[in-house]
């Protein structure tokens, strides 16, 4: 049942059906005559209806409305209406520039806008076929604005006028993952603690980050010392530029580019950013998929830098979260709970770099080489690059990078091919001088290709070759052969593809993964990745779930080959039970597993099965918490090891409108701040999960995604009893970084019905209101002085307003437990308003 507050509406509509309004031929047409006769009250003439005498009409004043324009919905703002200079029984809401300034109204049409009121409000007349309605038992300002008039938009995406910088604030994320490892016959006990995290700031429009990493390890009785290590990975700051559609970043930063490889570097860019752009012409993101053999930690790295780390269970894992502003190589390292590792490199070459006919995307940069320790290591460097896009279907791209030492120039070419997807050639050509050596001079040639096949129900995701001359370098084979007085690693040759393809006939889908590197002067790598699902129904058991995995890694002449067989069969409600056979170089695992929830937010999986060295047995559980995602895990190898893992991912978000404890996934991340009006335990529901208000009635909806229109709503099915929500829905378009803030009119406390009188025994009047100190309604007399009051607390005090003024106030007393049905409360002067009122007021 709907617990939405809307009792004054209700109430409205009951007077205005009981008194048959009817306009009289003398008055204006929305100027409304009621028949009181109608009504069954004792004192007719006892009554206040001033407030339904015209309809639609607002007294003059300042009221916090939402902005409904069209079908979307605004933030909430404080919307003043003045008395119509044409009309003195009518009022008009004053439109200032701050509300036009997040319509999204055309260049051209603000420039043809008039005002009134001394300059600060619009007049809508300049607006053609623009109108304003106030509606306040909705809270609501009602706009309608001719579609031709405003930015471009989707029902997802708003234009640059409505995204919201958020509020000041500081926010502190971490990931920590812990493990310990015991051997039943030799060897040492092992324990070892991973986190990373971000500390930043938020200032206006500018984020200030700083990127943090730690390990320790430390093996029992080996004698070696705990092994430990902190580090400050990363300094920057950045910024939104959004007339420009370009993120500004200051400090240390990895080069980012679509024509170049990354490389770390100190000082400035200024770059292009595809998130701010509709999400159909947003850019491709980089995943990792991969099998571990036993509950496992997966570390995602940059040249030493930790951009992702997480725990998985035994079996496939896929990960598909990664920013899509992730350029060049990542390393991957997966630790297996028995010790073994396994390392691979994923390339995260992006699709085709095509621009929209007419439009251009830049990407700048200029500063210095660095190492991870914060050191210069090369001479000052500036690069820039482009993409035009020259006609319906082609695109010119280029750019260059140039240091005292070494340069580099590339061109290409990208084609639109419609129903034949997407490709793009380009070259790039290098030129170094080391110490002690002639200049070398080599190009390196590229072709990418990308399709989606609807008609076939598959895409080919990425797929890519490229040559590089013996004597082409990039920038970073060129700083690490000035630092070590050697070239080593120089890539020769690259294919890469991968491939989507659903079979929905048949319930069939798979995923191919493939990459193959060569080098001039050392062995080559190879990875390989399958998946392949199947969904059946037998019977009456439906979805019945079969999948394989394989893969092979070959990397610095280690073969890593292994395959997972998974059975998988629902067992009741959202359980289901399974057998799996995994194998791999060290051994053949099978397993029979079992996976359940606990709740909406925790779910588990028991396995037990036996391995080379005997049995075996492994527990995983996962807490999707309020403050944070912890997980658990243990496993058992006879003969073998004993293991148990922690992990706990999370933050804390601090700001001047409250703080809050909170899960995070990506580290230092949009966020968006709920306010419940003070109330605790209020059920907020966003990005697929719900999270409760805390104690100060704060709650944080984390991941919030940049540049995209986010709704957040009250849960109402699990609202508490004591509570009321003036509206459940929010929403908010906030910039890369930001804390974003809204705030929920929650009505909470006990409800009855409570008869008024005043000093000299008589009653306020029929349709009198009764307001709260946060000048919400909480009821509204009838007959005989009695109201149906909601929100009522300890020693509160609320007003009873009749003729547009508070007339008298109530004090409610500091214990319910033994009042009855029915409160009898004396409606004293208003001598000692409380300073809330006055606030309400202005």
């Amino acid at each position: 049942m709907s617990r939405t507050y809307h009792q004054p509406c209700a109430v409205y509509l009951a007077v205005m059906t009981a008194l048959m309004p009817y306009s009289s031929p003398l008055m204006a047409a929305d100027v409304v005559q009621f028949n009181t006769e109608l009504l069954d009250l004792n004192d007719k003439k006892n009554i206040d209806l001033g407030q339904f005498s015209r309809a639609g009409y607002i007294m003059p004043g300042s009221y916090p409305l939402k902005i409904q324009l069209n079908q979307e919905t605004l933030p909430e703002q404080k919307v003043t209406f003045y008395p119509s200079a044409t009309d003195a029984n009518e009022s008009q809401a004053c439109l200032t520039g701050d509300i036009v300034s997040q319509l999204g109204l055309k260049d051209e049409v603000i420039k043809d806008l008039t005002w009134w009121h001394d300059g600060s409000c619009v007049d809508l007349a300049s607006i053609p076929g623009a109108e304003a309605r106030g509606d306040l038992s909705t809270s609501t300002l009602y706009l309608s604005v001719p579609q031709a008039y405003l930015e471009y938009r989707t029902a997802t995406w708003d234009p640059p006028s409505l995204w919201d910088e958020g509020i000041p604030g500081i926010l502190l994320d971490y990931n920590v993952t812990a493990r310990t490892n015991r051997p039943h016959k030799k060897g040492h006990n092992t324990y070892a603690l991973n986190g990373n995290g971000v500390v930043g700031a938020n200032a206006g429009a500018w984020r200030l980050r700083a990127d943090w990493q730690s390990r320790l390890n430390h093996a029992t009785g080996s004698g070696d010392p705990v092994n430990t290590d902190f580090q400050w990975s990363r300094f920057y700051a950045y910024r939104a530029i959004p007339q420009m559609r370009a993120k500004l970043t200051l400090g240390e930063d990895y080069l980012n580019s679509d024509l170049f490889d990354s490389f770390r570097f100190t000082g400035g860019s200024l770059r292009s950013d595809l998130n701010m752009l509709p999400p159909n012409l947003r850019g491709y993101a980089p995943e990792i998929s991969g099998v571990a053999t036993t509950n496992a930690t997966v570390i995602v790295s940059q040249q030493g830098r930790i951009l992702y780390q997480t725990q998985v269970a035994a079996g496939p894992f896929r990960i598909q979260d990664l920013s899509d502003a992730t350029s060049g190589k990542l390393d991957v390292r997966v630790e297996e709970q028995d010790g073994t590792v396994q390392e691979f490199q994923v390339d995260t070459a992006t699709i085709p770099y095509l621009t929209r006919p007419g439009a251009v995307r830049y990407k700048l940069s200029l500063g210095k080489p660095s190492t991870f320790d914060h050191r210069s290591s090369g001479d000052v460097f500036a690069t820039g690059e482009f993409s035009w896009g020259i006609s319906n279907g082609w695109s010119l791209f280029g750019g260059s990078l140039n240091s005292q030492d070494y340069n580099a120039f590339a061109a290409g070419i990208g084609r639109d091919l419609l129903a034949f997807g997407a490709i793009s050639f380009d070259v790039t050509q290098s030129i170094a001088r080391l110490p002690g050596e002639d200049r070398l001079s080599g190009g390196s040639y590229r072709v990418n290709y990308s399709k989606r096949f609807d008609d076939y129900d598959s895409q080919v995701q990425f797929a890519g070759y490229r040559f590089s001359e013996r004597d082409f370098m990039s920038m970073s084979d060129y700083l690490n052969a000035k630092e070590s007085g050697e070239r080593r690693g120089g890539s020769k040759e690259m294919y890469t593809i991968s491939l989507n393809k659903n079979f929905r006939d048949i319930g069939l889908s798979t995923y191919v993964n493939y990459s193959h590197q060569t080098y001039w002067d050392r062995p080559d790598s190879d990875r390989y990745n399958l998946m392949l699902t199947k969904t059946m129904d037998f019977g009456s058991v439906k979805n019945v779930n079969v999948s394989l995995s394989a893969y092979r890694n070959v990397y610095n002449e280690t073969h890593d080959d292994g395959a997972y067989l998974s059975l998988s069969v629902p067992w009741g409600n959202g359980a289901n039970i399974g057998y799996s056979i995994a194998s791999n170089n060290n051994d053949v695992t099978n397993r029979a597993t079992y996976y359940d929830r606990i709740d909406s937010q925790t779910s588990y999986q028991f396995s037990a099965g036996s391995a080379r060295q005997g049995g075996t047995g492994s527990a995983y559980i996962t807490h999707q918490g309020s403050n944070a995602r912890l997980t658990a895990n243990a496993s058992y190898t006879h003969n073998g090891y004993t293991a148990f893992g922690l992990g706990a991912q999370g933050g804390f978000t601090f700001t001047p409108e409250g703080i809050d404890m909170h899960r995070v996934s990506t580290m230092g991340g949009t966020r968006l701040l709920i306010d419940t009006d003070g109330i605790s335990d209020i059920p907020v529901k966003g990005r697929g999960a719900v999270v409760n208000s805390n104690a100060f009635g704060k709650a944080v909806v984390p991941d919030v995604n940049s540049y995209y229109r986010n709704k957040v709503k009250i849960d109402l099915n699990k609202l508490p009893d004591n509570a009321e929500v003036t509206d459940s829905v929010v929403q908010a378009t906030l910039t890369e970084g930001a804390i974003g803030y809204r705030k929920f009119e929650v009505l909470s406390g006990r409800k009855m019905m409570v008869a008024v009188r005043l000093a000299d025994g008589s009653f306020p009047p029929f349709g009198a209101q009764i307001r709260n100190a946060r000048g919400q309604d909480t009821g509204i007399m009838n007959d005989n002085g009695q109201a149906y009051v909601s929100g009522i607390n300890p020693n509160e005090i609320m007003v009873v307003q009749w003729v547009g003024e508070d007339q008298c106030q109530l004090q409610f007393p500091a214990q319910f437990d033994t009042l009855s049905a029915n409160l009898l409360l004396q409606c004293e002067p208003i001598t000692s308003r409380p300073p809330s009122f006055d606030k309400v007021k202005e």
